[in-house]
């Protein structure tokens, strides 16, 4: 069985959604394993383009699928999100779309909550404000409502008094009401008609998938430095985002990931707060920013752009397991006369090869850099190795030597076949 885990290699927003697309036309199964709606992938194919935050990026290509178990699922959102592929001439339907039982669902006081958190708190995390955090919060607690409970509303009274003392007792505390249970109880009887065909026992689904040695595309959300464990932590998402994650968000064993495959701009970038090393607040992170329409899918927030930052790659690499890189937006970088990777950091006088774990510390780091000369030549387009000019290729082996890991892609243009294929990630 080959089987492939894209994930984001440095903060998201690293163009997961192309190479997904392309991936999944050769896959049986695409899954969704870890996550929300704070996640968007922008799908180019042809005059075509697609704008997904919950859906597997395989649905536009009819491929078969996913929705796991790690993921937090708003079932507006759902719901919101199929009819607009539909509007599109997209065929959405339970035959091609699964949604796991046991996903937890984001309510409408989750996406309350992380507001209030966002406008009270004095260090803002910069979240989507679409609830996934305090979502994820009531899984752990053991009190959250998952899709499964949506064929039991007439038995949910228990649930809720276990959820409603929690929230109610949140909300006083931001002098806001409690919440109101029958106009909850109405939205969710209305949703429920919509979502229910979609629920299944995902895990069944993939366990056969794997026994018949189906190909299946594990897509990942944000990036690795949004790990809530391993990220640059308390300004992470609140899933897990490493490939392991792949087994416990699906319903597979261990060995489910197969060849993981780490998506790295050729720059970088960050959406909201946070520690950023090599940021650019300058006429070069505006040049980058507007070369490379930095602006979030989601919520259209302008990303922080910066050098290429090979010493927060090579640690996304190891502790995620990447087995190869898909470089993608190689072409913003045409024209310019010098390049500059970091390639360490100093801090009070003491070098670091590792981002150390304090916040204060992430945020006092200076960044050691190496310069490369650019190159003049176009990279637009390019499909073959033949096609970049010398000097870019360069760059892409500097980057290979300082993260320790192979470039299997290299992507030069949102479309889809400007793709340069150096290893097969189904074969490798």
């Amino acid at each position: 069985m080959a089987n492939v885990t894209v994930i984001g290699a440095q903060w998201g927003d690293e163009g997961k959604g192309k190479i997904v697309d392309w991936l999944a036309s050769r896959a049986d199964v695409v899954v969704r394993f870890q996550g929300g709606h704070n996640a968007g992938h922008t799908l180019v194919v042809g005059n075509n383009v697609y704008k997904l935050s919950l859906l597997p990026s395989g649905i536009v290509r009819g491929t078969l699928s996913v929705i796991g178990n790690g993921v937090v699922l708003d079932p507006w959102h759902f719901r919101m999100e199929v009819a607009k592929l539909r509007e599109q001439g997209v065929d959405v339907n339970p035959d091609n779309l699964q949604v796991a039982e046991t996903c937890p669902l984001i309510l409408p006081f989750h996406r309350d909550l992380d507001a209030l958190r966002e406008d009270a708190s004095g260090n803002k995390i910069g979240t989507t404000r679409r609830g996934i955090g305090p979502a994820y919060e009531d899984k752990v607690g053991r009190r959250a409502i998952r899709v499964c409970d949506l064929a039991h509303l007439d038995n949910l009274e228990p649930e809720l008094d276990r959820l409603f003392a929690h929230h109610d007792a949140l909300r006083a505390g931001f002098n806001q009401p409690p919440v109101d249970r029958a106009a909850l109880m109405a939205e969710l009887r209305d949703v429920a008609e919509f979502l229910l065909p979609y629920a299944k026992p995902v895990w069944r689904t993939l366990d056969e998938a794997k026994a018949r040695g189906r190909r299946m595309l594990f897509e990942g959300a944000q990036g690795v430095l949004l790990d809530v464990d391993h990220g640059t932590y308390p300004f992470v998402t609140s899933s897990n985002t490493i490939a392991g994650t792949a087994a416990g968000g699906s319903g597979l064993g261990p060995d489910a990931a197969g060849y993981v495959l780490g998506i790295t701009k050729a720059y970088t970038t960050r959406v909201g707060a946070g520690p950023f090393p090599t940021e650019q607040d300058n006429e070069t992170g505006t040049r980058l920013g507007t070369r490379g329409h930095e602006f979030g899918t989601v919520t259209g927030r302008k990303r922080r752009c910066g050098w290429f930052d090979a010493v927060l790659v090579r640690q996304a690499v190891a502790v995620s397991g990447i087995t190869g890189i898909a470089l993608t937006k190689l072409d913003v970088l045409d024209g310019f006369e010098e390049l500059k990777i970091c390639v360490g950091y100093t801090l009070n006088g003491k070098d670091y090869d590792y981002l150390p774990p304090h916040p204060s510390d992430q945020a006092s780091v200076e960044p050691v850099y190496e310069t490369i000369d650019g190159w003049s030549g176009s990279t637009a387009g390019a499909r073959s190795w033949a096609d970049l000019p010398a000097q870019a290729i360069k760059y892409i082996r500097r980057i290979e030597e300082l993260i320790g890991c192979p470039a299997a892609i290299v992507s030069t243009s949102p479309e889809r076949e400007d793709t340069i294929l150096v290893r097969d990630p189904f074969r490798d």
